[in-house]
């Protein structure tokens, strides 16, 4: 396997092409070709490797995903953007890279390319937030689902219904300019839950979170915790960066748990209207990143409900920074 290699010396970057193969139980790596200084000499030298071509052929995804993305990140370090309180520089570049390339890119390409990248994705999205919440449907099955509308063998109409409420709700989202308000949240929160839950708008009852260390509003106080967050919302919405806004926005409302149920799928659609809405890429918590997810959420929890404490947030931060990178440069590239 090959792949591109980056040192740091001072401020300067030097990129090697970089072969890595099993032996037995060890692994053995070693660089094979010097590839430049900058990204634009990388994209030269990769293509005049004739002895590694095959290899190179058979990593191109890899490959063009580590070149694509670093060369917006250079173009995200020359507009200069003012560091953030909340985000490691490093981690703000790559996360501002991927806004430049969805917006002057992705959204310039052919109107049926943009659909299906965006078919992929809303899978893909489906897939994982509902396998959060314990839906046992695989991921081909997804796809054979909500493509062909093919319903997967000993599976439950609830299951179903989960995976095709939450692509219809996203495609929606996407497109959906209208901030957030009690009426959308509480909109978005009925299609999500439509032939699986009846129950409509805020809780007047109490609600056990199950396995969490937080308690959740009561149910007389979850209409005015409700009105706070929104508060907050407004207040902060021109004041923090849009993933860290969606982020604690996120964070907040899931302790709050103003529904019956579906507050987890909820919480992760507001997340990503919040992102859209600002003109970022939307992202995904991928099922196998979950136990990093919760970790993150309940090191949040320890922040009192009226602020965002920078340390407390750090970790939710940093994992949904990384989920958003991961998640671009795979499906949107």
């Amino acid at each position: 396997m090959v792949y591109i290699y980056k040192k740091k010396s001072g401020e300067k970057n030097y990129y090697y092409l970089r072969a890595s193969q099993k032996k037995g139980k060890k692994t053995i790596v070693k660089d094979i070709a010097y590839l430049g200084t900058t990204i634009e000499e990388v994209e030269q030298a990769i293509i005049k490797l004739p002895k590694w071509e095959k290899e190179i052929r058979k990593a191109y995804h890899t490959i063009n995903n580590f070149l694509k993305s670093n060369h917006y990140k250079e173009k995200a370090k020359k507009e200069k953007r003012k560091k953030d309180e909340y985000l490691e520089q490093d981690l703000l570049l790559e996360i501002e890279a991927t806004k430049i390339h969805f917006q002057s890119v992705f959204k310039k390409k052919n109107t049926l390319t943009q659909k299906e990248t965006i078919k992929i994705f809303t899978i893909e999205f489906a897939f994982n937030t509902t396998s959060l919440e314990g839906n046992t449907i695989k991921l081909q099955e997804a796809k054979i689902l909500l493509e062909e509308g093919l319903t997967p063998k000993n599976k439950t109409l609830r299951e179903v219904y989960d995976l095709q409420n939450t692509e219809e709700v996203l495609v929606e989202v996407i497109s959906d300019k209208e901030d957030l308000s009690h009426e959308k949240i509480q909109d978005i929160h009925l299609k999500l839950m439509k032939n699986i839950d009846e129950r409509k708008g805020y809780r007047r009852e109490e609600v056990r979170v199950f396995k969490s260390n937080f308690d959740a509003s009561p149910a007389p106080y979850v209409k005015t915790d409700m009105d706070l967050l929104l508060k907050w919302y407004n207040e902060n919405k021109k004041k923090l960066h849009p993933l860290i806004l969606a982020g604690i926005f996120h964070h907040k409302f899931e302790k709050i748990h103003p529904f019956m149920d579906g507050n987890g799928r909820t919480g992760r659609m507001l997340l990503n209207k919040i992102l859209l809405l600002n003109e970022y890429p939307p992202l995904i918590i991928r099922k196998k990143e979950r136990k990093g997810y919760i970790q993150a959420l309940r090191e949040a929890d320890k922040s009192n409900p009226l602020e965002r404490e920078r340390k407390n947030y750090a970790s939710l931060n940093q994992f949904l920074g990384k989920e958003l990178i991961s998640s671009y440069w795979d499906i949107f590239l």
